[in-house]
């Protein structure tokens, strides 16, 4: 026990100081990069700190635990929009651009629903899983030739036009300005790359040793209480592995937005989101078939196209995550807590 809570504190430490480098690195090849914030956001932050989910489902695909698998990503879905958004929209509002409500988000619905209807066949085969990740290399194309085509076209109207006045058509100014100006003189760029790699194998690490120290600690009160193991691990996979390979999502986004990177915080969830559907899911199952995935993971699908469906209804009416939204989403994700944790 005593070890298990050593691990704890030092990933939180880790977990802490890595995501306050992974934002400033990230900026930086933003700006070096000619890329905006959000695509940044949900390509580099977004997909580098979903790869403790990945490398969890993964492994646990392969070693036939199908309830960590499954858990871990519907659990981090639900975790990354409930409680990462709601902690971080509490600090403070999160705007929406353009592009994240025309495109982003939709896409993200998109494989989220895609996602159940493959789980809905009891198993997840591999061709479900070549097509989840190759949707996901052709989103991922398009973003960043998109982006660019954005910058490009933005950089010389801000050279010669009042920051009030610069409008760009398929984005917003918030997004070009910050990419491009938020710095005079950014680091170079193989220090930022350097710096982020650096920061998500510290983050990874962080995340690692603090899921060893919670599962431990778990399956040693839920040995002691007479749990059922097999329910034991689904609650495991939702709850502490999920909350757990979500932690590098939560403080990312979290040291983002209280240093104005909102567009990053937002686009960090988003692009986790979506990583966790068709690269995690996707990998995992062109590797090896996920059995009995539908009966056991119903409640869970549902809560998560909920908080999904949620989350755009909320950005598209207000244009912003606010406090109000923060605070629901967060007693939704109290309330599921206790539900798993209750319903053995």
């Amino acid at each position: 026990m005593l070890l298990s809570t050593f691990y704890i504190i030092l990933g939180f430490a880790l977990l802490v100081k890595g995501g306050d480098f992974l934002v400033d690195g990230s900026v930086a090849i933003a700006q070096r990069a000619r890329l905006t914030p959000i695509v940044i956001g949900i390509t580099v932050v977004g997909f580098g700190t979903s790869m403790p989910e990945f490398l969890v489902s993964v492994q646990a695909a392969m070693a036939g635990s199908s309830g960590i698998a499954i858990g871990n990503v519907a659990g981090s879905n639900i975790a990354n929009v409930a409680l990462i958004l709601g902690v971080t929209s509490l600090i403070r509002p999160l705007p929406a651009t353009r592009q994240m409500l025309r495109i982003d988000l939709p896409f993200m619905l998109l494989s989220m629903l895609l996602f159940i209807a493959a789980a809905s066949y009891g198993t997840i085969n591999r061709l479900m899983g070549i097509a989840m990740f190759s949707l996901l290399v052709g989103f991922i194309s398009w973003e960043i030739h998109h982006s660019r085509k954005i910058t490009a076209r933005a950089v010389p109207s801000l050279s010669s036009s009042s920051p009030s006045s610069s409008q760009v058509s398929g984005g917003l100014p918030a997004e070009t300005a910050s990419a491009s100006s938020s710095s005079s003189s950014p680091m170079p760029l193989w220090r930022a790359i350097l710096l982020v790699l650096i920061s998500l194998a510290a983050m990874i690490w962080g995340a690692d040793l603090l899921i060893k120290g919670s599962t431990d600690i778990a399956r040693e009160v839920g040995q002691s209480l007479g749990v059922d193991p097999i329910a034991l691990e689904r609650i495991i996979g939702l709850t502490v592995i999920a909350l757990g390979t979500s932690l590098p999502e939560l403080f990312a986004s979290v040291i983002a937005a209280r240093k104005g990177q909102t567009d990053m915080a937002i686009g960090n969830i988003i692009g986790s989101i979506t990583f966790n559907i068709l690269s995690v899911v996707g990998v995992a199952s062109a590797i090896t078939p996920i059995p009995n995935t539908w009966a056991p993971f119903m409640i869970d699908y549902t809560i998560m196209l909920f908080l999904g469906i949620l989350l755009y209804i909320f950005l598209i009416t207000r244009r912003s995550l606010i406090r109000i939204h923060g605070a629901i989403f967060l007693l939704i994700y109290i309330a599921y807590t206790l539900y798993t944790s209750l319903h053995v």
